[in-house]
Order: structure tokens, then sequence, then C-alpha cells
């Protein structure tokens, strides 16, 4: 199944890729990619290319919603960061209020760093099985 045909799966739902949306005067911007990871959809390898990706991100986004962490934030791996260096600079540049993501399911939680709420809503732990619950913020 394509992309298009998923887009159409949705109902009650926005589908956000490289893209933004205003809600009730809440910017969103949401991206699917993230370093190269296995031989799994929206790989990029590391450098300018998901760099030029998150170049893109608006200045004004209020709620930042990407698949990988930035590197360095709730994102590590048997003791490893495996963020994304370029995804890090950018949060730097936007400061978005929340940042939410996934991807690393042993870094489930929130953490508040600055003018940022960082959220791994992981819900499933590194054997796929579901552990958490979900997390709600106010905004």
């Amino acid at each position: 199944m394509g992309k298009g045909a998923a887009i159409n799966l949705l109902k009650n739902a926005i589908y956000l890729e490289d893209a933004g949306i205003e809600i009730n005067s809440v910017t969103f911007w949401g991206s699917p990619w993230q370093p190269e990871f296995c031989d799994w959809a929206f790989n990029l390898p590391r450098g300018p290319r998901l760099a030029e990706i998150w170049d893109g991100i608006p200045a004004n986004t209020d709620v930042l919603i990407t698949h990988t962490p930035p590197y360095g934030i709730l994102d590590e791996v048997h003791g490893e960061h495996v963020g994304c260096e370029a995804l890090a600079d950018a949060v730097q540049r936007v400061r978005p209020k929340i940042h939410v993501f996934g991807h690393i399911h042993e870094c489930h939680g929130v953490l508040k760093q600055g003018e940022t709420t960082y959220v791994n809503a992981s819900l499933h732990d590194e054997r796929f099985c579901l552990r958490h619950q979900p997390i709600v913020l106010d905004l």
C-alpha cells in the first residue's frame, strides 16, 4: 500500500509529512524522517539531506512532531545516544513549546529543557510489547 492509499484510510486525522497546520492558534509541524535504521521507511543518511528537511521547520512552530528524537534527548539505546544531531540543531533554532517523537522505545517519558518540553511517546518497549500509558500535556 503506497502513501496515497494509506492517507485515504485516515479518519478524523491530519497527516503531516514535512508540513504544518494551525489549529486554534497553535502551530503544528510534522515529519516522519529518521537517520538510517535497518531498512525501515523514511530513512535518510545522517547529514545534509536530513538537515535540509529540519531546516524547513518554521520558526513559529509551537508543537513539533517527528518520528525520531533529537540527539541527546530521550534517545538512548544501551547507553548510546542515537537521535538526530541535525534535528537537535533545528530544535534549538525553533524552540517549540513541545517536541513529540517516538522511535526509541527504551526512553518513554517527558523531559523539560529550556523552553521546550520533550515527549518520547513510544508506548511499546524494545520488544514491541505495550508497556506505557499515553502522555497527555496541556498547552
